[in-house]
C-alpha cells in the first residue's frame, strides 16, 4: 500500500474501492483542495458503507464543490494577526508558530484547507529565523503551539532544532503541539522521536481526532507511548455531520479518548471554510448534544464547546448554560432538566448592625 494518496491519484482511491469512480467533478475538488489518506485511515473506510465516518472526513466529495456566500478563504482571521510568516499572535501570551502546510492526511473540512498541500510548504530558513525573533523580542508570549499542517511531519532532525531554540527562549514556559499523527501515523511516534521533544519546556500534545475508530490498536499504542513517557495529551475534535452528531457517536469518542488517558479539551464548531456547509452542525443542535452529555458521562468525558468567531476575534465557548440570573437569584438546572432555585449569599450585602 503507498504510503498515503494524494491529490493526483485519486484513480488510487477507485482501485483500493474507496471511490467507485474519479468523476471529473472529483477531480475538481482534488485539483483545489488537497487530498491525502495514510494506509492506517485507509484500512478503517468500510467502501461498502456509504456513510462511513472514516471515508467522510479524507476522502474528497462532489458537495466540496458546493461554496456558501458566508464561507470564506482565512475562516478564522488568521491572516489579520500573523505579524510575520509562520506565527499567529492573536491572544496575548501565546502565539502559534506554523512550521509547514503539509499533512499525512488532509480533513475535508479543515479550516487552513486553502493553504495546505499544493507545494511543500515549509518555512524557508529565513522565515524561521525571523519567527523565532518575533517571538523572541515579544516577552508576553507565554506558550509556543506549534501547529501547520501538522508539525509532526517535520524531519527529527528539524524539529529538534526548532525546539532546541524555543528551550532557549527565556520568557517561553510551555510548549503545545497540535498533531494527527498519533492515530493517523501512529508508526511516526517512536522513542527516538519522544526524546525529541524533552528540554526545559513542559510539553502538551494536543490530538486532533473525531471518531473512536480512529483509535486502532496502533493508534492506542502511540498515545501510550507519549504517555508515559510524561507527555500530556489533550484532545480537539469538530462536530460534525454525520460523523460524530449524534449522542451515541460523541459520547463513544469522548469515553475513547479518557480511556487512553487523553482529557476531551475542546469540541470545535465547524468554522466557515469555503465548501464545508455539509458538515456543519447547527449550533442548537451541539448546545443540545452536550448538555445531554452533562451528568451522563464522568466529569473527564466533558469537552468545551467552541466558536472560532469570523474575522480573526478568537475563540468563544458556546456551550449550554445551566444557570440563569432573575430577580429572586439563581435558576440552575440540574442534569436531569429539573430546575431549582439558589440564592447566592456571596452577591448578598450583609447587613449593617445599628448603633
Amino acid at each position: 500500500m503507498p504510503k498515503s494518496v494524494s491529490a493526483h491519484a485519486l484513480d488510487t482511491l477507485v482501485t483500493l474501492g474507496v471511490l467507485p469512480k474519479a468523476t471529473p467533478e472529483l477531480r475538481a475538488v482534488a485539483a483545489q483542495f488537497a487530498v491525502s489518506i495514510t494506509p492506517a485511515m485507509l484500512a478503517l473506510i468500510n467502501p461498502a458503507d456509504s456513510d462511513d465516518p472514516i471515508a467522510a472526513q479524507f476522502v474528497p466529495s462532489i458537495d466540496e464543490l458546493s461554496v456558501r456566500e458566508d464561507e470564506r478563504l482565512d475562516p478564522i482571521g488568521d491572516d489579520i494577526h500573523s505579524p510575520v510568516t509562520g506565527v499567529v499572535h492573536r491572544y496575548p501570551d501565546r502565539a502559534l508558530l506554523k512550521l509547514l502546510l503539509r499533512c499525512p492526511v488532509y480533513c475535508r473540512f479543515c479550516f487552513r484547507r486553502e493553504q495546505l498541500g499544493h507545494d511543500e510548504g515549509m518555512l524557508s530558513a529565513e522565515a524561521l529565523s525571523q519567527a523565532l525573533a518575533y517571538i523572541k523580542n515579544h516577552t508576553e508570549i507565554w506558550e509556543v503551539i506549534l501547529t501547520g499542517g501538522d508539525p509532526l511531519m517535520l524531519s527529527d532532525r528539524r524539529l529538534s532544532e526548532t525546539i532546541s531554540q524555543l528551550n532557549n527562549i527565556d520568557h517561553i514556559k510551555v510548549l503545545r503541539i497540535h498533531t494527527r499523527v498519533p492515530v493517523v501515523d501512529p508508526e511516526r511516534i517512536t522513542h527516538e522521536f519522544i526524546s525529541i521533544l524533552r528540554g526545559r519546556l513542559p510539553v502538551y500534545v494536543l490530538l486532533h481526532c473525531n471518531h473512536a475508530r480512529e483509535f486502532t490498536p496502533d493508534a492506542r499504542a502511540s498515545c501510550a507511548r507519549l504517555i508515559d513517557a510524561g507527555i500530556p495529551m489533550l484532545s480537539q475534535s469538530v462536530l460534525l455531520r454525520g460523523i460524530n452528531d449524534t449522542p451515541e457517536s460523541l459520547e463513544s469518542l469522548m469515553r475513547t479518548l479518557v480511556e487512553n488517558r487523553i482529557k476531551p479539551h475542546y469540541l470545535h464548531h465547524g468554522d466557515l471554510a469555503r465548501g464545508t456547509s455539509h458538515f456543519r452542525v447547527p449550533i442548537a443542535k451541539g448546545q443540545e448534544l452536550l448538555r445531554s452529555m452533562r451528568g451522563k458521562l464522568s466529569g473527564l468525558c466533558q469537552p468545551t464547546y467552541m466558536l472560532d468567531l469570523p474575522g480573526g476575534y478568537g475563540k468563544a465557548p458556546i456551550g449550554p448554560q445551566f444557570a440563569i440570573e432573575n430577580d429572586d437569584g439563581w435558576l440552575v438546572e440540574d442534569f436531569h432538566g429539573h430546575k431549582h432555585s439558589y440564592t447566592d449569599v456571596a452577591a448578598i450585602s450583609p447587613k449593617v448592625k445599628d448603633a
